[in-house]
């Protein structure tokens, strides 16, 4: 079996914890529910990740040398 989430192309995917999600809907000025959803099924997501949770994607990018995303989980 592989594990997609190590694959080469997949992009860093990092659950944050209350008070970074907190930091985060503070600096952008929206709410968890306005956030990029993701499903909780979706294999690079990390094993541990719950509906609800908030993860961070870091994408390599051309022009700003890494892009950083946010994610709802849901189910």
């Amino acid at each position: 079996m592989v594990d997609v989430s190590q694959h080469k192309l997949v992009p860093e995917h990092t659950l944050l914890e209350e008070d970074e999600v907190e930091e985060v809907l503070a600096e952008y000025d929206v709410s968890r529910t306005n956030l990029p959803k993701i499903k909780r099924t979706d294999k690079a997501l990390p094993d541990d990740a719950d509906v609800g949770d908030v993860v961070k994607i870091v994408r390599d990018s051309r022009t700003t040398d890494k892009a950083v995303t946010y994610r709802l989980v849901i189910e």
